[in-house]
């Protein structure tokens, strides 16, 4: 089984930073690849960056430029850096995982993750 917790969520300002990270642990020593999801109250979840084979990076048009994600190559821990925080990036984020490879277009999508954390709450004050 695999376990995913993530830490780091909080309250900040408009134009702010927080930095989530995310601590995967697991019985098998295959590779796992993480991907970063957020949902706002009354929204459904929506994948923010994804990454693939650890080399490329994908990322909500939302958050492009803003946001980077990072992982090591075995997917034993991802950070995600949220700079210049808007009062819209407000909600739950979500630390997911899976373990066959899958195209970089499909990081983003929900249905190819098999394996969820709790969630950290993440607030952006206007």
């Amino acid at each position: 089984q695999v376990k995913l917790v993530e830490s780091g969520g909080g309250l900040v300002q408009s134009g702010g930073s927080l930095r989530l990270s995310c601590a995967a642990s697991r019985e098998s020593d295959k590779k796992l690849y993480l991907g970063w999801f957020r949902q706002a109250p009354g929204k459904e979840r929506e994948g923010v960056a994804g990454i693939y084979i650890g080399t490329s990076e994908l990322y909500a048009d939302s958050v492009k430029g803003r946001f980077t994600m990072s992982a090591d190559y075995d997917g034993k821990i991802a950070t995600l850096q949220m700079n210049k925080l808007k009062p819209e990036d407000t909600g739950i984020y979500y630390c997911a995982g899976h373990y066959p490879s899958i195209p970089l277009r499909d990081t983003l999508s929900p249905q190819f993750y098999d394996f969820w954390g709790q969630g950290t709450q993440v607030t952006v004050s206007s």
